[in-house]
This record gives C-alpha cells, sequence and structure tokens, in this order.
C-alpha cells in the first residue's frame, strides 16, 4: 500500500517535490531553517553532512528517545 505524507513544512522549498532518498541524501539545509553556518557546525561538531546523518547520529537520536521518554511519562 503506497503511502503520502506531506513534508513541505520540514524542507527547504527546493526539496518539496524531491524523492525521500533525495531528502535523506539532500545536505542538511534541505531542512527548512537550517542555514549554511548550521550545517557547518554540525559538520564540524558531528561530521553530519546529510539528513540521513543526521537522523542516524547517536547523540540526535540519544535526545529524541529522551524526549519521547519524558513525553511518555507525563501523560
Amino acid at each position: 500500500m503506497p503511502v503520502s505524507v506531506n513534508l513541505d513544512s520540514l524542507l527547504d522549498k527546493a526539496y518539496e517535490s524531491s524523492s525521500l532518498q533525495e531528502i535523506l541524501d539532500a545536505p542538511v539545509e534541505a531542512l527548512a531553517g537550517v542555514s549554511p553556518s548550521d550545517a557547518e557546525a554540525l559538520k564540524a561538531a558531528f561530521n553530519v553532512k546529510t539528513v540521513a546523518d543526521l537522523g542516524k547520529n547517536k547523540y540526535f537520536q540519544a535526545a529524541v528517545a529522551l524526549y519521547e521518554l519524558s513525553q511518555a511519562g507525563a501523560k
């Protein structure tokens, strides 16, 4: 079953019509609100170059997991 998701609010306009794989392979600036200087800082600090790199980074995954746990406990 095909699934359709509108990601436009998460992406820079230039990437709104891209496939999921193209977005994952794109530089982190493809995410709305991530500036070139933000991207350089992510690269320098965590060697994050692409959207996929950001998603699989162990520090970001840990932060998301901790946050989600805090929200589950708040309900």
